[in-house]
């Protein structure tokens, strides 16, 4: 994609046209849009929320997105919402496997499976991982998810995703955020794609504050990049998806939704390579935790408690001196589920592989395995740089729920616990 088509910024007031003229000048419904086009408010948070806080964007479009047949429900009975009442959670550690992509065809939709969820779609709050194991585009068909906003992590393939408000091409090292409401389709131009979903039902996603970081560091909003208008030239209909209160519905569209030639607003379709992530670390000792690791956080009502935040561990400088280099054993109050989308993680270099994934609930004891352990305790603690790795983290103060293709998928490595039994009991008393 040429960078051309990209604006960039994160909460920025952008305005896009594909057509000169087609933004209207001075308001933002005048009583005849320019070019016979139909104007839209699509809100992301309430009216008056605070102003620093409030996105929306105003579309200028060939038919309002009213124009739609009756709804019919949709089976996809992979794609769950909400943790389930009266299920039992195990107080263990979870692995998978990296998550085969199935041999039938399977476009974004058909291919999405959910491995983990919490929190309440109808109150807003908690969010679900899903993984991705598609081998053909959607074809006629769009996707609106009205529950929540949808933060893609690709693993495997590029992905062309085409929006309302433009067009966004995406590969593994970076990252997607698709608007709650804002419709989509995902193209495959590398074939079968595997990749990683954050469904956020909380409050919107948005970059973290830095406190005594200062001005600069972690991810800048400068390096978002958000879409130019493009409008697809097409008479022909459309299959729109919608997951509206954790069901799928499908209706039949006699044109195209991505028929948006103009737009302004601050929410909007955002792309990010996380190459650009400026790592902040420790230049003495001791391991810092991993909350400077993050790139976007959905708050909760508690403050400094998130909903979601969503933390990448890239490539690195280690220097700390007398230090455990990888991450220590520990038990915390927020959940953790974790993917990988190339090289290894530093705590487990064997076990967790490429499109596979972990969960750590709260207070459930994780952290490296006794081939990390070992290593660790006896390197040369010269100057050493992590490449070629980038690991994430879904973090979320809810509980996180398995689903039944988690447990049951095969992909769950069954024997993960084993790889912390050889850790023994060591203790020397009296001895330095």
């Amino acid at each position: 994609m040429d960078s051309l088509r990209y604006q960039t910024g994160f909460g920025n007031e952008f305005a896009s046209e594909a057509v000169a003229g087609a933004l209207p000048q001075g308001r933002n419904s005048p009583q005849r849009a320019p070019l016979q086009l139909y104007a839209e408010l699509i809100s992301g948070t309430a009216f008056t929320a605070p102003r620093a806080e409030n996105r929306r964007t105003w579309v200028y479009r060939r038919q309002p997105s009213v124009v739609a047949g009756a709804y019919q429900p949709y089976e996809q009975p992979w794609w769950l919402t909400g943790a389930q009442p009266g299920a039992v959670i195990p107080p263990e550690p979870l692995r998978w496997a990296p998550f085969e992509i199935p041999p039938q065809p399977l476009d974004f939709i058909d291919g999405l499976r959910t491995v983990a969820v919490n929190g309440d779609v109808e109150a807003q709050t908690g969010m679900a991982a899903h993984v991705y194991l598609c081998n053909r585009s959607m074809h006629k068909r769009a996707l609106v998810n009205a529950d929540g906003e949808m933060l893609l992590v690709p693993q495997q393939g590029r992905l062309v995703l085409r929006t309302e408000l433009g067009v966004l091409e995406v590969e593994p090292g970076e990252i997607a955020l698709l608007p709650r409401g804002i419709a989509f389709r995902v193209e495959l131009p590398d074939g079968d794609s595997r990749g990683y979903v954050c469904e956020n039902y909380g409050a919107l996603f948005r970059l973290p504050e830095l406190g005594p970081i200062g001005s600069n560091g972690l991810a800048n909003a400068r390096d978002f990049q958000a879409p130019v208008a493009a409008y697809e030239e097409t008479g022909e209909g459309c299959e729109l998806v919608k997951k509206f209160g954790g069901h799928l519905w499908r209706a039949e569209l006699k044109q195209s939704p991505f028929d948006v030639v103009a737009w302004h607003g601050n929410l909007a379709p955002l792309k990010y390579d996380t190459a650009n992530f400026m790592v902040i670390g420790s230049i003495s000792f001791d391991h810092p935790d991993p909350s400077i690791f993050t790139v976007l956080t959905s708050p909760s009502d508690t403050p400094g408690t998130a909903n979601c935040d969503f933390v990448i561990f890239p490539p690195r400088w280690l220097v700390a001196e007398d230090t455990f280099r990888p991450p220590w054993y520990h038990r915390n109050v927020m959940s953790e589920f974790m993917g990988l989308v190339y090289g290894q993680y530093d705590a487990k270099p064997q076990g967790f592989r490429p499109g596979g994934a972990s969960l750590h609930n709260s207070m459930v004891p994780h952290g490296p395995d006794e081939e990390a352990f070992e290593r660790a305790s006896s390197a040369s603690l010269q100057p050493h740089k992590l490449e070629n790795t980038l690991a994430f983290m879904f973090e979320s103060r809810w509980r996180f729920q398995p689903t039944a293709f988690a447990l049951n998928g095969g992909a769950l490595d069954r024997s993960y616990a084993q790889c912390w039994s050889g850790l023994a009991d060591r203790f020397a008393a009296g001895k330095p």
